[in-house]
C-alpha cells in the first residue's frame, strides 16, 4: 500500500486513543495526493480536501448516523459468511470487500448509482459482463464479479491498494492516464481514503 508511513501510524494511534472523534465536531479532512499518500486535517489548506470517513459536520444528524452505522453492522454480520467464501475462491483479505461494500452501496443489493452501477459491489454493465455477472442484484454474482475485478486491478498495478481502489472508482485507464496515480476527481479522492480506513478497521476486528 502506496501511503506514507509517517502518516498512517499518527492516524491510527489517534484513532486507538479517540483523539479524531473528539475533534471532529469541527471535521476532520483528509485527500490522497499523485502519488497515492493520504493527508489529513482540521484546517484544509487545499480544495483537494474533503470531510473525512464518520466526520461530522453536522452533530445533530449524530443519531441518524448511529442508526445507520447500527444498520451497516447488521448487515456487514449477515454478509459476512458469503464475503469469506467470495474472499476465500478469489484470494482477497475479506476485510477488503467489506470495505469495498461498505462504500459502494452500504450493503444494499438493490442500489443503483446515477451513474448506472448496481448491486453490492456497484458494477457497472460492461464490467459485470466482463466479468459473467449476468445479474447484478444477485448478492452473490455481484461480489464474485467485484472480486474478480479488485484481483485483476491488483496485478495490474502491483498490489498497490491505493491505485486499485483508485481505478475501481475511477476506472483502470484513468489511472494508468495520470501516469499511474490517483485521478485528480475529487470523488476519487475522497474515496480512496475511505475504503482504506474501513479496510484497516475491520483488518483489526474494529466495528463502526
Amino acid at each position: 500500500m502506496n501511503l506514507k508511513q509517517s502518516i498512517l501510524p499518527t492516524v491510527a494511534l489517534l484513532l486507538g486513543f479517540g483523539l479524531i472523534q473528539s475533534t471532529w465536531a469541527e471535521v476532520i479532512y483528509s485527500f490522497t495526493d499523485d502519488h497515492g499518500v493520504v493527508h489529513f486535517t482540521n484546517v484544509p489548506t487545499d480544495e483537494r480536501y474533503v470531510p473525512f470517513i464518520g466526520s461530522s459536520a453536522n452533530p445533530g444528524k449524530s443519531r441518524t448516523a448511529s442508526n445507520n452505522g447500527h444498520l451497516i453492522a447488521s448487515l456487514k454480520t449477515q454478509y459476512a459468511p458469503v464475503i469469506k467464501e467470495v474472499a476465500r475462491a478469489h484470494a482477497l483479505e475479506d476485510a477488503l470487500l467489506h470495505a469495498v461494500v461498505t462504500v459502494e452501496s452500504a450493503y444494499n443489493p438493490k442500489a443503483v448509482s446515477k451513474k448506472g452501477a448496481a448491486g453490492l459491489m456497484q458494477l457497472m454493465p460492461e464490467t459485470a459482463q466482463r466479468y459473467g455477472v449476468t445479474d447484478r442484484f444477485d448478492p452473490v454474482q455481484n461480489l464474485h464479479g467485484g472480486a474478480r475485478y479488485l484481483t485483476e486491478l491488483l496485478r495490474m498495478f502491483n498490489g498497490n491498494l491505493s491505485l486499485t481502489l483508485a481505478a475501481y472508482n475511477a476506472g483502470e485507464n484513468n489511472v494508468v492516464k495520470y501516469g499511474n496515480r490517483i485521478p485528480p476527481f475529487q470523488e476519487t479522492r475522497a474515496y480512496v481514503p475511505k475504503v482504506l480506513d474501513l479496510y484497516r478497521r475491520y483488518h483489526s476486528g474494529e466495528r463502526l
